[in-house]
């Protein structure tokens, strides 16, 4: 049966990294939310339209929709190994999840939960520096942009916004630990470490 891996952290935590890399060694298919609502609202279905409503009114889409489009794309991925990354984000939504799941002859093998402290993902959001030209991702610490580049920082890695995520994150996301950890799925992977050995832990998780 194909796998359903679900990747949990806040913002800065390398899931995005790790989940690419996942679809380029493993043959994984890399599911991000916010990707595939764009993707719903660019192809113009039925529920990409209601997604784009609700966008341009400024609305939080509703859980039901956003489970909706993520079943429209699970059955176009039949027989594929998946790893979902920001979502579910509530109890609800994991529930929704399960049902939809088993709907489709699937089930969550395994939560990742890539654990951090807070100040080390501030450290790496608040570091970071875009060139407006290349739209390259430059770090003042980590990846210094090369001399004479001019580099932006963008509104969403200054500290007092990324806290606020972080915020929100912790809230949100406490609830959804406990709800897999009962289910005894919850595996957790030390994010503060390499790439390398953070891929390491998580292959070891799936396979």
């Amino acid at each position: 049966m194909a796998k359903t891996i679900i990747f949990i952290g806040p913002p800065g935590a390398g899931k995005g990294t790790q989940a690419q890399r996942l679809a380029e060694e493993k043959g994984f298919v890399h599911i991000s939310t916010g990707d595939i609502l764009r993707e719903a609202v660019q192809r113009g279905t039925e529920l990409g339209k209601k997604v784009k409503e609700y966008i341009e009114a400024g609305k939080l889409v509703p859980d039901e929709l956003i489970i909706n489009i993520i079943k429209e794309k699970l059955k176009e991925l039949d027989g594929k190994d998946i790893i979902l990354d920001g979502f579910p984000r509530t109890i609800a939504q994991a529930e929704a999840l399960d049902k939809m799941l088993k709907e489709l002859g699937r089930k969550v093998d395994a939560v990742i939960l890539f654990e951090i402290p807070d100040e080390l993902v501030i450290e790496r959001l608040s570091g970071r520096r875009i060139d407006p030209k290349t739209g390259k991702v430059y770090h003042i610490k980590y990846n210094p942009p090369p001399p004479g580049v001019e580099v932006i920082q963008r509104d969403d890695d200054k500290e007092e916004v990324i806290r606020k995520r972080l915020e929100v994150y912790h809230q949100q996301t406490a609830p959804l630990i406990e709800y897999y950890r009962k289910q005894n799925k919850l595996h957790i992977v030390d994010a503060s470490k390499s790439p390398d050995e953070v891929y390491k832990e998580i292959l070891n998780v799936i396979e």
